[in-house]
């Protein structure tokens, strides 16, 4: 089913992610060595980590200059110490192995998401007590909002597309997995990682939709069949461009 899904995102644009994640061995390999970072290269990607949350506090309008400031030091705190802690833990700390669930090689990214999930389960706590703290339920949502670039109303919206008659029921199992997406993916560097995350809460909701009388992959071919036809069915009728 995963393979459908990234088959729609290569052809129709709805980049809904890629990558499974699957769970760890519990013996360790050499971990290959983290290459120093440069004074003036830490310097930037602090800097570079103030702009953004200056920047997501900012989208919240909360015209509070105390609350600003302390929204914005939760956040930065939050980012610095996922950078910090993905940057000193490669994949590699990891071992290969086979997915337990699959029987496949675990992959690059699997090793990742493994390795960094280990971090201290206080950096997440901390980031979402700050925000609790802060911020309305709405608010809180908005920023991981920010972090994970809207993913949640997105996928969302690609499941309405795509299975015809969304139950209020339906609905709300696949907005709750993909919430729940959202705040464990937070806790991860960079979008590919954050994709890989939001992939393993994609398969709960197919699998949730295929054990309550929907067919997943019935459902998805119809959708990229529909489209496909309209693509050709409007090229025809697309502008022509004139050689000069």
């Amino acid at each position: 089913m995963s393979n459908h899904f990234t088959a729609a995102a290569l052809a129709l644009g709805l980049g809904l992610w890629a990558t499974s994640a699957a769970c760890a061995q519990t013996t360790a390999s050499p971990a290959a060595p983290v290459p120093a970072v440069s004074a003036e290269a830490s310097a930037k990607a602090n800097q570079e980590v103030e702009q953004k949350a200056t920047e997501w506090v900012a989208a919240l309008q909360l015209k509070d200059p105390k609350k600003e400031a302390a929204v914005q030091q939760v956040i930065a705190t939050h980012l610095k110490a996922i950078r910090d802690y993905h940057n000193a833990h490669p994949y590699t700390e990891t071992p290969a192995g086979i997915n337990p669930a699959t029987g496949k090689p675990l992959t690059t990214m699997d090793r990742q998401l493994i390795t960094v999930s280990a971090m201290p389960k206080a950096i997440h706590d901390n980031l979402m007590a700050g925000l609790r703290q802060q911020l309305t339920l709405e608010q809180v949502e908005a920023v991981l909002d920010k972090y994970t670039i809207g993913k949640v109303a997105f996928t969302l919206n690609g499941y309405k597309s795509i299975v015809p008659n969304l139950t209020p029921t339906e609905e709300q199992v696949i907005l709750t997995n993909l919430k729940q997406a959202r705040e464990q993916a937070v806790d991860f560097k960079n979008m590919k990682e954050i994709s890989a995350v939001f992939e393993i809460y994609k398969n709960k909701n197919e699998e949730y939709l295929n054990t309550h009388g929907r067919n997943w992959r019935e459902l998805f071919k119809t959708y990229v069949d529909a489209a496909n036809a309209k693509k050709a069915a409007d090229k025809p009728n697309a502008p022509k461009t004139t050689q000069q």
